[in-house]
């Protein structure tokens, strides 16, 4: 259990890690891109401090001055979904024509009263929100990452999913394709908590549209 002292501390800390974005070698790439990063010092800490769950990428994001990132994550209690993101990020129209670094979600203390979930991108990030305890007892839960090491190409006004929590009452928990609306449908109808993180970039002329 960490005290509420050494939880504003953590706040405090990747607040300030966060805000610190990476480099890479894109540079003629025409496309956004975004890469699982599973041996970045953000999982590093996180496994080393046994402090939740995260999912860091490597994000790359030409024209970067026209367009707008959306982040967030959509939770399912039993099969009904929140009427809003859990937490979210939108940011863009980047004095930079090219934005690159690291982007990801965590959740700090799951089985705690008092977890809390943030995400980042390059150069900007959310304070951490305490959202309650999202484990049950009794419960079976695992955080999934929805994408590889595998450079994906983001198609502009599509939304893909970028990793999963998922909490049932059953022994195991199934491998599925995380990119295949059937499957997400099952799992969200199946299982007591889904919660999906999610990305889609925009024109800026469409944002708002």
């Amino acid at each position: 259990m960490y005290s509420k002292t050494n939880k504003l501390c953590l706040t405090i800390m990747f607040t300030i890690i966060l805000l610190i974005s990476g480099c890479s070698e894109n540079e003629n790439q025409k496309e956004p891109t975004i890469t699982l990063n599973s041996d970045s010092d953000y999982h590093k800490t996180f496994e080393n401090l046994n402090l939740g769950y995260i999912s860091d990428f490597d994000f790359y994001l030409p024209d970067a001055d026209k367009r707008w990132v959306n982040i967030w994550v959509e939770r399912y209690i039993d099969g009904v979904k929140d009427p809003e993101p859990l937490t979210q990020l939108s940011y863009g129209n980047s004095p930079n024509s090219v934005e690159e670094g690291n982007l990801g979600f965590g959740m700090i203390n799951p089985y705690d009263e008092d977890t809390l979930v943030f995400l980042y991108a390059p150069g900007v990030s959310i304070h951490p929100s305490i959202i309650g305890k999202e484990n049950r007892t009794d419960s079976m839960s695992s955080w999934e990452n929805a994408i590889g090491e595998d450079k994906v190409t983001l198609n502009i006004g599509e939304p893909i999913i970028l990793a999963a929590y998922r909490q049932t009452e059953k022994d195991s928990v199934s491998s599925i394709d995380f990119q295949n609306e059937d499957s997400i449908n099952r799992i969200i109808k199946e299982e007591d908590i889904v919660m999906l993180l999610k990305i889609v970039i925009e024109e800026s002329n469409a944002v708002g549209d």
